[in-house]
């Protein structure tokens, strides 16, 4: 792979140098030499030009420019993020792109390591998607990561790859279909467990060579004025509730979100959700002086700031879960029926319980067929949790 600038690369030029030296050759005739140098130019990527019977100049090597196609959803865009502290350890000066749909795109940019976001807007349909393909094969990419493998990234990527005399490196991060019948219509799980979302992006990259992911990343990045418009929000002894989720069987039930206020007299909440929550008025009125209910009144980049600077969240398998392991702020998961929601940062802690259909969903949808409707969800008792939370955030 290619040795690029700001890589340690001095403890490889004194042993090499040192070889040289040991292996001395007449002037004109070091052919040996020229071997040697050959041998670990092709090994570090580093293209060069030759002269004569054994002259070699390498050629300088352009700072490598990447493509990440993960269009959605909000949950596996951050989980996906955690690839960039990667791409930047093993190629410190790659330029990053990444395209992903419009309406989930405006929180890549607290990233500013990813240099340039593509935001496809889903209601041009395929016509919008082919001019957007075109717009990104002039970049002329050297890696092109596709994280979402769907009809989508594939008609992208038949573009890009076309008549072109430039050929980018591919990594594909695949569904494993076969696994996943094998685990919900059989039961049988081939799948490592917990099945954790981020190690899943990162996989598929080791064919770079890229497979140190540094987790000292916290330069996030947001408006300035989000400072002045929403740290009140945030308190001291508040918790963040994210009661909702896109399917139904995944969340959390509303009395245990009512019960848990309950139980927590002194603690001050806020709640973040979308517009269409409005069950979320439901927590709120158990005590409208403790509860800000949020729910629709930020958006997304709002939400994900008010995520980063929580003292901790509670939350089901959503987005804002895994925005809260991505920023290394505690949180506590409630994982029901779902296989691939689980955190996995040292900051999450995740409750679950042990029922032997678990898990019998990827995203929430489908049946539970138990006599008790999402047992796995019920049986997540709000004292349990009340107790956590005291101990992870004793009263100031």
């Amino acid at each position: 792979m290619p040795m690029t600038i700001g890589q340690p690369i001095i403890e490889h030029s004194l042993k090499h140098c040192i070889y040289l030296h040991q292996h001395p050759e007449l002037s004109f005739q070091e052919y040996a030499t020229n071997d040697h140098i050959k041998k670990q130019l092709k090994a570090w990527d580093i293209p060069y030009v030759t002269s004569g019977p054994t002259g070699i100049t390498p050629k300088s090597v352009p700072m490598p420019k990447f493509l990440i196609i993960r269009f959605s959803s909000i949950g596996d865009i951050i989980q996906c993020m955690g690839i960039i502290g990667g791409i930047k350890k093993k190629f410190p000066k790659a330029e990053i792109h990444w395209i992903a749909r419009k309406d989930m795109s405006s929180f890549l940019a607290m990233d500013e390591r990813i240099d340039k976001i593509w935001a496809y807007d889903k209601t041009s349909g395929l016509r919008g998607l082919w001019q957007m393909a075109y717009k990104l094969r002039k970049e002329q990419y050297d890696y092109i990561y596709d994280a979402h493998s769907n009809i989508r990234s594939n008609i992208l990527k038949s573009v890009l790859y076309s008549r072109i005399k430039h050929h980018p490196r591919t990594a594909l991060r695949k569904k494993e279909r076969r696994k996943r019948i094998l685990l919900f219509r059989f039961r049988k799980n081939l799948f490592d467990w917990p099945f954790r979302g981020v190690e899943s992006y990162r996989k598929p990259l080791s064919k770079w060579n890229i497979t140190t992911f540094p987790d000292n990343y916290r330069n996030w990045h947001f408006p300035l004025h989000f400072s002045q418009q929403l740290d009140s929000f945030i308190v001291s002894n508040t918790v963040t509730l994210v009661p909702s989720a896109n399917w139904p069987m995944k969340r959390w039930p509303i009395e245990h979100w009512q019960t848990l206020i309950r139980l927590l007299p002194d603690y001050r909440f806020i709640i973040l959700a979308g517009p269409a929550d409005t069950f979320c008025k439901e927590i709120e009125d158990v005590d409208p002086e403790r509860v800000q209910n949020l729910a629709g009144k930020t958006s997304l980049l709002e939400s994900c700031y008010l995520v980063r600077h929580s003292h901790i969240v509670v939350s089901g398998d959503t987005g804002f879960m895994h925005a809260a392991d991505l920023f290394r702020v505690p949180v506590l998961a409630l994982i029901g029926p779902t296989a691939f929601g689980f955190p996995s940062g040292p900051t999450a802690e995740t409750f679950e319980i042990p029922l032997h259909c678990r898990p019998c969903t990827k995203d929430g949808r489908g049946k539970c067929k138990q006599p008790v409707y999402q047992k796995c969800m019920v049986d997540i008792s709000p004292e349990k949790i009340a107790n956590r939370l005291k101990c992870l955030l004793p009263l100031s």
